[in-house]
C-alpha cells in the first residue's frame, strides 16, 4: 500500500501535528514544512507556536498555528474545527505531544495522571475525532509518537502511557486494515529535547525522529524504533529481562531521573 503522496503545490496533504512548539514536534514541523506539506501546529505555548509558524510560512497560508490544550475536549474540537475551516480536511494526524514526571518518583508528584491524559487519552480522543472523516474518504494516516519506554519500562506513568499508545496503535492498525487508512508508531529512544535536558546520556538531536516521521508518511510502516541502536535494548528486555533490569536501573533511571533506586 502506498502512503501519503509527495506534496505538490496544487494538492498538499494536510497534517495536524501536536506538541509542535519544541523538541521532536518542532523538528518534525521543520522537516515537513521543508517537504511542502500543509501543516496545522498545535501546542500550549502560543507565542512559541506562532513564531514557528511565521518562520516556516510568512504568508500564513500553508502553516497554521492553533494554541491548544489537548487534555480538553473543547480544545481538541476547536483545533480540528480551525483545521477544517482553513484547509477543509485532515489527511494526517501526528500525535506527538507528551509529558513525563521530570524528577523524583512519580508517586510523589502532585498530579502524575496528567501523563496519561496527555500521552494516552489525548491521542486516542484526537484519533476518534478524525477517523470518521478519514473512513468516509477512504484515506488517511495516524502517526503516534511512542517511545522505547513502551517496550522497555523505565518510569511507571510514562511507560504506562507509552505501552498504552503502542497497544492502541498496533490494534488500530488491524482494525482499519483494508480501509485505505494507515497507522504507524514511531518509538524514539533518548533524543535531545526539553524533556531530556537533565539526562546524562549520549543523545542525537530530534531531527532523527522527524526524518523517520517524514519517511513513514511516504512508506507506511507498523512500527519504527529510532535511533536504530535502541532496537537492541527493546529485544534484550524481551529475551533477557534480568539483564534489562541491570541496564535500565544503572544507566537509564539513574542518569535520566537523577535517582538510583528506592531508599531502604
Amino acid at each position: 500500500m502506498t502512503g501519503t503522496l509527495p506534496p505538490s503545490p496544487s494538492v498538499r496533504p494536510v497534517i495536524v501535528l501536536t506538541g509542535a512548539s519544541s523538541g521532536i514536534g518542532e523538528a518534525t514541523a521543520r522537516e515537513l514544512a521543508a517537504r511542502q506539506y500543509a501543516l496545522v501546529l498545535a501546542a500550549r505555548r502560543a507565542e512559541r507556536l506562532h513564531a514557528l509558524a511565521r518562520e516556516l510560512d510568512p504568508s500564513g497560508s500553508r502553516v497554521l498555528a492553533v494554541p491548544t490544550d489537548l487534555t480538553s475536549d473543547e480544545g481538541r474540537r476547536h483545533l480540528l474545527e480551525r483545521t477544517q475551516a482553513h484547509f477543509g480536511r485532515v489527511d494526517v494526524l501526528i500525535n506527538n505531544a507528551g509529558v513525563t514526571v521530570e524528577r523524583g518518583w512519580w508517586w510523589d508528584d502532585p498530579d502524575p495522571l496528567r501523563v496519561l491524559r496527555v500521552n494516552l487519552e489525548a491521542p486516542i480522543e484526537m484519533t476518534r475525532l478524525v477517523l470518521p472523516q478519514m473512513q468516509a474518504r477512504g484515506s488517511g494516516h495516524i502517526v503516534n509518537i511512542g517511545s522505547v519506554a513502551g517496550r522497555s519500562a523505565t518510569n511507571g506513568l510514562y511507560s504506562a502511557s507509552k505501552f498504552g499508545i503502542r497497544g492502541f496503535s498496533l490494534a488500530l492498525r488491524r482494525e482499519v486494515l483494508g480501509s485505505g487508512l494507515h497507522v504507524s508508531l514511531i518509538a524514539p529512544g533518548f533524543v535531545k529535547s526539553e524533556m531530556t535536558a537533565g539526562a546524562r546520556l549520549p543523545m542525537p538531536g530530534p531531527e532523527v525522529v522527524a526524518h523517520a516521521v517524514a519517511e513513514v508518511l511516504l512508506r507506511p510502516r507498523r512500527e519504527v524504533i529510532v535511533p536504530r541502536a535502541y532496537r537492541a535494548l527493546a529485544l534484550l528486555d524481551a529475551v533477557a529481562p534480568g539483564l534489562g533490569d541491570l541496564i535500565v536501573s544503572r544507566f537509564v533511571i539513574r542518569r535520566r531521573y537523577g535517582h538510583g533506586g528506592p531508599a531502604r
